[in-house]
């Protein structure tokens, strides 16, 4: 109301005991047994944190509604009305935020699908698509959602703020409805961790631009270069190693590492995995 330029805006404490009376404070955080410990990346696009909620029920179907947070200033990237958690969904959604505000340096995730990471398995398409793309995949501790705080926190809000006690006749009107609650979000609503306030105030789009053709992945001439195969195995003195399906169709490099009989495999400037000729096998 004070940035709106609102006369004899009532005090901040006046607003507080109106709503502690009506009963609409919650006392999670007065009961918690210590301090919450924050983290923030200190520039914008540092890290972008990313969830789906859903399934969400709608009258012609079900949809999942995937957020994308920027952890510096809370700006809300994208908010996506999609029809599943698919890797392509997911990729569809983010070209056109990519085009609009550039890329992140890293991006951090839970272990759900389509991102979902599993010691077979420790790379998706959608992620392996992300570090084609020169950005770093982190995932959250395995049942420790806190580690996605910001993103986790924003559900909360989303569901508060957004989805309680709404009937949206079907995904078209859900995707209207988000993308005034997305604009709500950025430009209007006081975020009490900015210091009340808005997200956009905070944030600047990425200097690292999205590239609509990207460049043929070359090695050095050092390295050992093998295809990846469609079971995601690659063939390295006579034996088999896995290095995951994500990379089918891929070169990956072979190099060795300071330990006599490993050798790292590389996806570009990643490595992906470790190969030991001592035990026989791959260490992830």
């Amino acid at each position: 109301m004070q940035d709106r330029g609102v006369k004899d805006a009532p005090a901040a404490s006046t607003v507080n005991g109106i709503l502690k009376r009506q009963g609409l404070l919650e006392a999670s955080q007065a009961s918690h047994p210590g301090p919450y410990h924050r983290f923030e990346h200190p520039a914008p696009n540092d890290l972008w944190q990313m969830d789906f909620k859903g399934p969400l029920e709608l009258p012609g179907g079900a949809v999942h509604l995937l957020s994308v947070l920027d952890d510096h200033s809370r700006f809300l990237v994208l908010l996506q009305v999609c029809p599943d958690e698919r890797g392509e969904t997911v990729r569809q959604a983010l070209i056109p935020a990519f085009r609009t505000y550039g890329l992140p340096h890293r991006i951090l995730v839970d272990n759900g699908s389509p991102w979902g990471y599993t010691t077979d398995h420790p790379y998706t398409a959608v992620s392996v698509w992300f570090l084609r793309l020169g950005i770093s995949v982190t995932h959250g501790r395995p049942y420790h959602p806190q580690t996605q705080g910001k993103v986790e926190k924003f559900n909360g809000t989303l569901v508060a703020e957004f989805l309680q006690g709404v009937d949206f006749a079907d995904a078209p009107a859900m995707a209207i409805g988000s993308t005034r609650f997305r604009e709500l979000y950025n430009t209007v609503r006081p975020h009490h961790a900015l210091n009340l306030d808005t997200p956009v105030s905070h944030y600047r789009p990425s200097p690292r631009s999205y590239p609509e053709q990207l460049p043929p992945i070359e090695y050095g001439p050092g390295d050992v270069v093998r295809q990846v195969h469609e079971d995601g195995c690659i063939a390295f003195r006579g034996r088999e190693f896995k290095v995951g399906k994500g990379f089918r169709g891929y070169p990956v490099a072979v190099r060795p590492t300071t330990t006599d009989g490993r050798f790292g495999v590389y996806f570009m400037t990643h490595q992906i995995a470790e190969l030991d000729f001592v035990k026989t096998g791959v260490l992830q």
